[in-house]
């Protein structure tokens, strides 16, 4: 079931990170920089956030997903899915939900350009990459839009 986070509760943000920390592990070993803010975030940095979190709860966190709404356009931060909980469809599922929500919307997102499960199942979904940027020395990455 896909329900909206509070995550400014404790039990919310500490159950957020808990599957944001291996998560980004893994992408940063696929793009080899450990430099990813969210690898760092502590629980009270998630508490703080002005990103609205959706999360997909069968028992406990195992996904979420986080955006803003900027103007006619979805801004996604964070598409989450517990390292345990991978090849379930979570990622895809919480793709689906958001895009249906928000059907008359664009939608912008950005990833390592090396992680290439993200760049397949954006591209699968219809994102085109806009451009290329450098985040840190020799870390590429990607900025794909959907348009609705």
């Amino acid at each position: 079931m896909i329900i909206k986070l509070d995550h400014r509760q404790q039990e919310t943000a500490e159950a957020i990170q808990r599957i944001q920390k291996p998560a980004y592990e893994v992408e940063a070993k696929l793009i080899g920089f450990d430099g990813i803010p969210q690898l760092k975030e502590s629980v009270e940095d998630i508490q703080r956030s002005d990103e609205i979190f959706w999360g997909m709860v069968e028992e406990r966190l195992k996904g979420f997903i986080s955006f803003k709404e900027i103007g006619k356009t979805i801004d996604i931060h964070r598409l989450v899915v517990d390292p345990a909980a991978f090849r379930q469809g979570i990622g895809k599922t919480l793709l689906v939900h958001l895009m249906e929500q928000y059907g008359d919307y664009d939608f912008l997102v950005s990833t390592g350009t090396a992680n290439e499960p993200a760049v397949k199942l954006y591209k699968s979904f219809g994102f085109a990459e806009q451009k290329r940027f450098e985040a840190a020395p020799g870390i590429t990455l990607s900025e794909f839009l959907k348009r609705k």
